[in-house]
């Protein structure tokens, strides 16, 4: 049986929600094989496959792309998909227009959308439309440049206060849960006791309802920077660094094809 947003939410006070990332139909066919509970087409495509220094160049187009891939592998999974960069401050009906071309042409079966309090109203708007809503709180990777880079969240009291008020909102806003990146320990065990929704985190600590990572992180694909938080579970980038220089001794050496 597929998993549901009403699914992912009735598991608040059950068990950790399970989520990791895919950006093709291979990894999310490997991840649901392994019962995830959630898969996320993050605009994280564009540091961890495309190049990119951050999300902010990642396209509406690219995250269809991928999101329309991860779709093709039929998961069991709840298949939610990211509004890239920008759109989710434009006019609502672009806003509106990009979750119909994620959820029809992409196949996603649900949007998550970065921001604080502000975007309350607008992610209403959204989940009164048929669309259900995960809200991202805490680091916004979508604001790299106007923060500089990436920090911890929450580890004063008045960011800590701020995170519960955005959290809140957002449920308020009908969000079917809530994905706090970044944020300190702290904080996130004031934001997961104040919700009646589940609190995904990633980076945040154990005091969350459910745990996202990268997978590229978790598998050891990373390139370069690995989060501290991480833990690699594999290291499938060596592994593939190894096959190749084999493969390229054998053909050097005429020992392939034998």
């Amino acid at each position: 049986m597929s998993i549901t947003t009403q699914t992912i939410t009735r598991l608040k006070g059950q068990r950790p929600i399970v989520a990791v990332t895919a950006y093709d139909a291979p990894m999310a066919g490997y991840a649901d094989a392994a019962g995830v509970d959630l898969i996320l087409v993050g605009d994280s495509v564009g540091t961890t496959q495309l190049g990119f220094e951050s999300t902010v160049p990642v396209t509406l187009d690219m995250m269809v792309h991928h999101t329309a891939a991860v779709a093709r592998a039929k998961p069991k999974a709840l298949l939610v998909a990211d509004v890239p960069f920008a759109i989710a401050h434009d006019d609502f009906t672009v806003l509106l227009e990009a979750c119909r071309r994620l959820m029809q042409e992409g196949g996603a079966e649900a949007i998550k959308i970065e921001g604080d309090a502000t975007m309350a109203p607008t992610l209403e708007r959204l989940t009164r439309a048929g669309i259900p809503v995960l809200g991202h709180i805490g680091l916004l990777p979508q604001n790299f440049h106007q923060l500089g880079g990436y920090r911890k969240f929450g580890r004063k009291k008045s960011e800590q206060a701020q995170l519960v008020a955005d959290a809140l909102a957002f449920e308020a806003a009908n969000c079917f849960a809530v994905l706090c990146e970044m944020t300190d320990a702290i904080a996130t065990a004031a934001i997961t006791a104040a919700l009646k929704v589940p609190l995904i985190g990633i980076g945040s600590g154990v005091d969350c309802d459910g745990q996202i990572l990268v997978s590229n992180d978790l598998l050891g694909l990373n390139a370069g920077y690995v989060p501290t938080f991480v833990k690699q579970y594999a290291k499938l980038g060596e592994a593939a660094r190894n096959a190749f220089a084999a493969y390229a001794d054998d053909v050097r050496n005429r020992k392939f094809p034998s």
